[in-house]
């Protein structure tokens, strides 16, 4: 009657109910029902006994409503069944379980090998079957045992050699090959495994990094190589034009004395006599030589002759040029003619420029002229002056020069004309070419460079301008001519040298530092902009160095730029090579505003005179500061501001018309004090007309649309130029990434020794340590993505680059890493801890964890300080791991365990190994 009393769909759905909705420690107390309760409990109704139904009864094993009544012939539970306490029939042992028959332990009075006892008052009554079904967290003495398997409920095997069993195994599990198993054991030794995956990653890493970093430095030798050529032959044809013209100039010399001594010879002849001569051909030497001139392909011979067969090929455009040696043989010949012009026009005057322009073919750029007037900046809160009524124009092709003591808001000067002031209340207006457009419409023509250096570090000095001129030129500009845009900047600058040399950073060291200065001040010279603002660019140079420079920015004037610059300390060779002049005052006023050869005019009217061997405005400042005194009675420094204004008309501020007395007082008996001095930008007349104005200028200053006329490269393109660049920059960090890999092996190593997986827990703490380890070394490792260039990125975001093209290939060159680190740290984790669970399953789990924590370190690294980010990547993992186990039963581990990432990674991994038993 087996049939008989094995359980309903009631009686189990009954029972594993009141299992799973009750605590381990009254798991084993049912609720009563009809068989089982307070007024009949029957020798059925105890551990390991079962009982039957009526005979004419018939009992429907599918039924999941109605218990049948199951009272009668109490017996002990069949082997390979086990019968709860509380319940009158049989459940089948699951496949894994051994459930043989119980035997009394007289010593402990217990049933063997189960734990229940038997009852008190019934001697009749014997030890019977499996009492309970436990779960693998609660009791494992219904499961067969590790060591042995079980092929059937009743039958146990001991594990041979060469095999390993698991706890609830059916069958014996081969040893993979390589692989050590005793008899009787439960694991196999894969540590050999580990050390091969780790070898082979290492392997194919180190092949990886060589093989690029080989390929990068081959093509940059053979791209220096193809450069060497081109310049070569640049210079030949260069020489090869040298040599023509000099001896085109002999030929026209020696020419035009042949043909007077030709023509006395033959001037009693008659031309009747002569035949008739072709309409096309010259009449004498020097007709000959015009034709020459004119016509250099008819005369090949005569090219021959000079040793310059190339001279007469006409050079491609450059939208036709595809190749790298075309493309830097038109790059190096383009320099040398421009090379050669300026060799010809050795001031640089205008009528210089004029024939240089008409020589030379010259795009032109669009023109940025910047006017302010009534400047003022306050500090918010404080009431405190920055600059104050400050009123000019800064003109296209001219360099200005904005001096001043500490404190007088030189810097504040640009960021105000730039658009980057920030946490200030400004008044005034700023117009662009005459219009109050914002000037964050011009910022694709505008370049702005910074007083610190703020360049990567890890790369060359040719790769940190190529990236700018790639991102920030008009994307319809051929590559050519990108090329060569770069190529000058690098021989405007003195870069050639170290082109291919590393920038340097803190740590490693690069180049120089007046170099890395330079390399600073190109970056914003390989896009070609309209409007240049320099903060300070000539600080910590020497004096070539700084020569150099400002001849570069003498050429980027002559071309229309409007450059603006803050400068300290001067030699005189610089300061003449400056068009105006900015002089302010502490406090942000001004002092004089107008051309560099007025200044010392303008202060001479006034009585200030420069000293012999003092460079002009190296006496200003000091007079300026108070080291050194004016020199003039009754003059004072409060006074030099007032009289500025006073000498343009401008209106005097209510707290200063005290100064205007004293002036007035000073200046009687020479009413010429003061008279002379440049124009003013702006008259008086024009500034009351100027008035409405004002709010609307400050209404839009900091927004509006794109009024560059440039279209730079879109997101698609600046992305593939991210990608390249940060893939460069994480081959050249290869001891970084070697280092994390490293950590991660002797975590996993470390772990998985002392987290062996054991049947009761699915390996649990071990993978709790796992998701704490993991989450915290690949956030550590993440948030340098973010915060190792935060300055850069933000001088990249200023100037117009995509941040989104940013950071789509800052996370796209990460994959490699969340691919590649749950693979290094499983590769000693899996082989020591031997987990139920396959490889795979641990990898996908732990794939998911590396991206999601990456992610999390992303928003740390963006809005956060370094120190504060590194603070939360360390106390998230614990805080949430900690959360994810306070289990269901916590109302707080209820309410945000769902929420934890941990508790999702866990129950990944506890689901992956429960499916294998």
């Amino acid at each position: 009657d087996v049939t008989k009393r094995i359980c309903t769909a009631a009686e189990m759905k009954f029972y594993f109910s009141s299992f799973m909705g009750t605590k381990s420690a009254d798991a084993q107390f049912l609720k009563p029902n009809i068989n089982c309760n307070l007024t009949s409990w029957i020798p059925g109704c105890e551990p390991g006994w079962a009982c039957t139904v009526p005979q004419n009864q018939q009992v429907d094993l599918k039924n999941s409503k109605d218990f049948p009544d199951r009272t009668r012939d109490s017996k002990p539970c069949c082997a390979g069944f086990f019968c709860p306490r509380g319940l009158t029939c049989m459940i089948p042992c699951p496949l894994g379980s051994y459930c043989p028959s119980a035997k009394l332990n007289k010593t402990t009075g217990s049933c063997d090998p189960y734990s229940y006892q038997l009852p008190p008052g019934n001697p009749n009554h014997t030890c019977g079957g499996a009492d309970v079904w436990a779960g693998v967290a609660s009791s494992d003495e219904i499961f067969c045992s590790a060591g042995s398997y079980c092929p059937t409920t009743t039958k146990k095997v001991q594990c041979g050699k060469g095999h390993y069993c698991r706890q609830g195994s059916t069958e014996q599990t081969a040893c993979f090959k390589l692989s050590t198993c005793n008899p009787n054991t439960d694991t196999q030794d894969m540590h050999i495994y580990g050390f091969m995956l780790i070898g082979a990653l290492s392997l194919v890493l180190i092949v990886f990094y060589n093989c690029s970093d080989q390929v990068i430095t081959t093509r940059y030798e053979r791209l220096a190589k193809s450069r060497e050529r081109a310049a070569k032959s640049a210079r030949e044809t260069a020489q090869a034009r040298q040599r023509w013209k000099v001896a085109k100039d002999a030929a026209k010399k020696h020419a035009s004395g042949l043909q007077k001594q030709l023509s006395r010879t033959f001037s009693r002849k008659s031309d009747s006599a002569l035949p008739p001569r072709p309409k096309n051909e010259p009449r004498n030497l020097t007709d000959m030589v015009k034709s020459l001139d004119e016509n250099p392909d008819s005369h090949s011979g005569f090219d021959m002759a000079i040793g310059d067969k190339n001279i007469k090929k006409q050079m491609p455009k450059a939208k036709q040029l595809h190749t790298k040696s075309q493309i830097f043989k038109y790059a190096y010949g383009q320099l040398e003619k421009e090379k050669a012009m300026e060799q010809k026009q050795q001031n640089l005057t205008f009528s210089g420029v004029i024939s240089m322009a008409t020589d030379v073919e010259t795009k032109t750029r669009p023109t940025i002229e910047v006017a302010f007037k009534d400047l003022t900046i306050t500090l918010k809160h404080k009431n405190k002056h920055l600059m104050r009524r400050v009123t000019g124009k800064i003109l296209p092709g001219r360099i200005t020069a904005v001096m001043g003591p500490s404190g007088a808001g030189k810097t504040t000067f640009l960021s105000a004309v730039t658009g980057k002031i920030r946490g200030c209340l400004m008044s005034g207006f700023i117009l662009i070419n005459g219009r109050p457009d914002p000037i964050n419409c011009y910022k694709k023509i505008i370049g702005f460079v910074p007083q610190d250096d703020i360049v990567h570090g890890n790369l060359t000095v040719e790769e940190n301008l190529r990236f700018s001129a790639r991102c920030r030129l008009s994307e319809d500009l051929p590559k050519a001519d990108k090329v060569l845009v770069v190529e000058r900047v690098i021989e405007s600058l003195g870069l050639q040298a170290v082109r291919d040399s590393l920038v340097g950073t803190v740590e490693k060291r690069g180049i120089s530092g007046g170099q890395r200065k330079r390399v600073n001040v190109g970056l914003e010279m390989v896009m070609e902009p309209s409007l240049l603002i320099l903060d300070e660019p000539t600080s910590g140079l020497d004096s070539s160095s700084s020569n150099l420079l400002i001849k570069a920015l003498r050429r980027e004037s002559l071309e229309g730029v409007n450059v603006c610059m803050v400068v300290h300390q001067p030699s005189y060779t610089l300061y003449k090579m400056f068009d105006d002049l900015v002089l302010l005052a502490k406090g942000g006023l001004t002092v004089y505003h107008g051309p560099v050869k007025k200044v010392e005019d303008y202060f001479a009217s006034f009585g200030i005179t420069v000293p012999e061997r003092v460079t002009p405005p190296d006496h200003f400042i000091d007079i300026l500061e108070g080291i050194t005194k004016p020199g003039v009675p009754g003059l004072t420094v409060e006074q030099l501001p007032v009289r500025w204004m006073l000498h343009n008309g401008y209106p005097v501020p209510p707290d200063m018309l005290q100064l205007c007395d004293e002036i007035s007082a000073a200046s009687k008996g020479n009413n010429s004090a003061g008279s002379a001095g440049p124009e003013p930008a702006y008259a008086a007349s024009d500034l009351k007309k100027k008035e409405t104005l004002e709010e609307h200028s400050q209404s839009n200053f900091f927004s509006g649309q794109d009024l560059s006329n440039r279209r730079t490269p879109g997101v698609a393109k600046q992305f593939r130029y991210f990608f390249g660049r940060i893939g460069k920059q994480r081959l050249r960090e290869a001891q970084l990434q070697a280092a994390d890999y490293l950590i991660l092996l002797v975590a996993g190593a470390c772990l998985g020794t002392l987290s062996k997986v054991k049947g009761d827990t699915f390996g649990y703490y071990g993978y709790m340590y796992t998701v704490i380890a993991v989450s915290l070394l690949c956030k550590i490792a993440a948030l340098r993505s973010f915060t190792m260039d935060r300055l850069q990125y933000k001088r990249e975001r200023e100037s117009g680059m995509s941040s989104l093209a940013y950071f789509l290939s800052k996370d796209t060159v990460d994959h490699f890493n969340t691919l590649v680190k749950p693979m290094v740290f499983l590769s000693m984790f899996y082989s020591f801890s031997n987990p139920r669970s396959t490889f795979f399953d641990n990898y996908l789990v732990l794939l998911c964890l590396t991206y999601c924590v990456t992610g999390i370190a992303y928003v740390f690294a963006i809005f956060l300080q370094p120190s504060q980010a590194q603070l939360w990547c360390v106390l998230l993992p614990v805080v949430l791991t900690l959360i994810a186990n306070q289990g269901k039963d916590d109302k707080f581990g209820k309410l945000f365990s769902g929420y934890c990432y941990p508790s999702w990674a866990l129950e990944a991994f506890l689901i992956a190994n429960a499916e294998r038993f």
